[in-house]
C-alpha cells in the first residue's frame, strides 16, 4: 500500500512535524508539504514533494496553504492519504481514503480567537476577524471529506467533539525514548519551544530573572511569515544574564541539552499534548509544568515534576524545589517516558490506517 502524508509546512521543527516524520518512517510513506526551509534538520524514509512555497505574511501565508491543498491532486498515485496540521486537510475532498492525525482545530478560529484577536491592531483587528470568520467556514466544510480523525491527547480530543462534533480516537505522539540519555544534571535549566507568544516564554524569563543563581536555556525558533517575529523580539530585549535564548539547534545538540539540564521548564497556553516534557523524562529530567492541556496527561505531579499554576511565584517555588535534588525524580521519569514510546504509536496508528483503509 503506498501512502502519502500532506502536512503543512516546514518552516520550524515542533512536535507536529516530528509526528509527520515518524509516520513516514513507520508507514514508508512519502511528504507532500509546501515549505521545506526545515527539512535539512530532519532524515525523511522516503521523498518529499513540495507543491510551493507560501507567502511570507500572515494570513496570506494559511491561506495560500490552503489553496495548494485544495488544488493538489495525487488521488492516482497512492492508495491512502493522511493529513497532518490544520491546513493539509483541505486535500481531503480528492483523496481518499484518508485520515487526518488532527494536532488541534485551529487555534485562531476557535478556542484562542479572542486571544489572537486582542493581539492586534484596530486595522490588522478587521483583517483578521474577516479572514478567521470566513476560513472557519471554510475549515467546517473541509472536515466533511476526512473519513477518520485521530488526535494526540484527551484536551484535543474534547477540542474536536466541542468544535466539529466528531468523536476521534487517542494516539499519543511517538517519542524515541531509546534517543535520550542522563549525563547528569547539570547547572542549567532547558526549555524547549516554538518562539509563540501563545507558548508564554515571558513567564520563564520572568521566573528566572528572580533566580539570578539558575540558568535557563531556551530553544527554539519560529516560521517565517507567522505571528511571532514582534514577540521574540519583545523577549529578547528584555533577557536578563542568567538567560540564553539560543534559537534552533540541531537534533544532537538537542538530545545533548535533554542529558546535561538540571529539569525542563514549559509554560504553553493550554498544549495540545506537549512532546518536549516527555521527551525531557526520557532522559530523567523532572519537568515543572503549568497545570494546563495536556502536560496533565504527561507529568505526574510531584513524582515526575511538578503542575503549577500559570505565574511566576508557582514556577519558582517549583524551580527551587525541583533543583534541591533533582536526581530524586530519575527512576519514576524515565518509567513515565516509556508508556509514550514510539513503538507503542507505530502500533496504534498501522492498526487505524489498516482499519480505515
Amino acid at each position: 500500500m503506498k501512502i502519502a502524508i500532506f502536512h503543512d509546512y516546514f518552516g520550524a521543527i515542533g512536535g507536529a512535524e516530528k509526528v509527520t516524520v515518524c509516520m513516514a518512517e513507520a508507514l514508508g510513506a512519502d511528504i507532500i508539504t509546501t515549505d521545506t526551509r526545515a527539512l535539512g534538520a530532519l532524515t525523511l524514509p522516503g521523498k518529499c514533494i513540495s507543491l510551493g512555497e507560501t507567502v511570507k505574511l500572515p494570513p496570506l501565508k494559511q491561506i495560500s496553504a490552503t489553496m495548494k491543498f485544495s488544488s493538489a491532486d495525487f488521488s492516482d498515485a497512492y492508495d491512502f492519504f493522511i493529513f497532518s496540521g490544520n491546513w493539509a486537510q483541505y486535500a481531503g475532498k480528492k483523496h481518499h481514503p484518508n485520515l487526518w492525525y488532527c494536532h488541534s482545530p485551529t487555534r485562531a478560529f476557535y478556542d484562542l480567537y479572542d486571544v489572537y484577536l486582542s493581539r492586534q491592531s484596530f486595522v490588522r483587528r478587521q483583517l483578521f476577524r474577516a479572514w478567521a470568520n470566513s476560513h472557519r467556514v471554510l475549515d467546517q466544510r473541509s472536515v466533511r471529506y476526512v473519513d477518520r480523525i485521530v488526535t494526540n491527547s484527551e484536551n484535543v480530543r474534547n477540542r474536536i467533539n466541542t468544535f466539529y462534533n466528531r468523536d476521534v480516537s487517542v494516539i499519543y505522539p511517538p517519542i524515541d525514548t531509546s534517543e535520550f540519555t542522563c549525563k547528569g544534571y547539570g547547572d542549567f535549566w532547558l526549555s524547549v519551544n516554538r518562539l509563540y507568544p501563545e507558548k508564554r516564554i515571558e513567564l520563564q524569563v520572568e521566573a528566572f530573572r528572580s533566580m539570578p543563581d539558575e540558568r535557563l536555556v531556551i530553544v527554539g525558533g519560529y516560521s517565517e511569515g507567522d505571528h511571532a517575529g514582534p514577540y521574540v523580539d519583545r523577549v529578547r530585549r528584555s533577557l536578563p544574564r542568567n538567560v540564553e535564548l539560543r534559537g534552533e539547534v540541531s537534533e544532537e545538540e538537542l538530545v545533548d541539552l535533554y542529558a546535561r539540564c538540571k529539569g525542563f521548564i514549559t509554560t504553553a497556553r493550554d498544549e495540545d499534548f506537549g512532546m518536549t516534557p516527555v521527551e525531557a523524562m526520557a532522559a530523567g529530567k523532572p519537568v515543572v509544568a503549568v497545570r494546563e492541556g495536556g502536560y496533565c496527561e504527561s507529568v505526574i505531579d510531584g513524582v515526575t515534576g511538578f503542575l503549577v499554576p500559570a505565574g511566576v511565584s508557582a514556577i519558582i517555588r517549583a524551580v527551587v524545589e525541583v533543583s534541591r535534588d533533582p536526581a530524586r525524580y530519575g527512576e519514576a521519569c524515565l518509567a513515565r517516558a516509556r508508556l509514550f514510546d514510539q513503538s507503542v504509536f507505530e502500533d496504534q496508528i498501522w492498526s487505524v490506517v489498516n482499519d480505515v483503509s
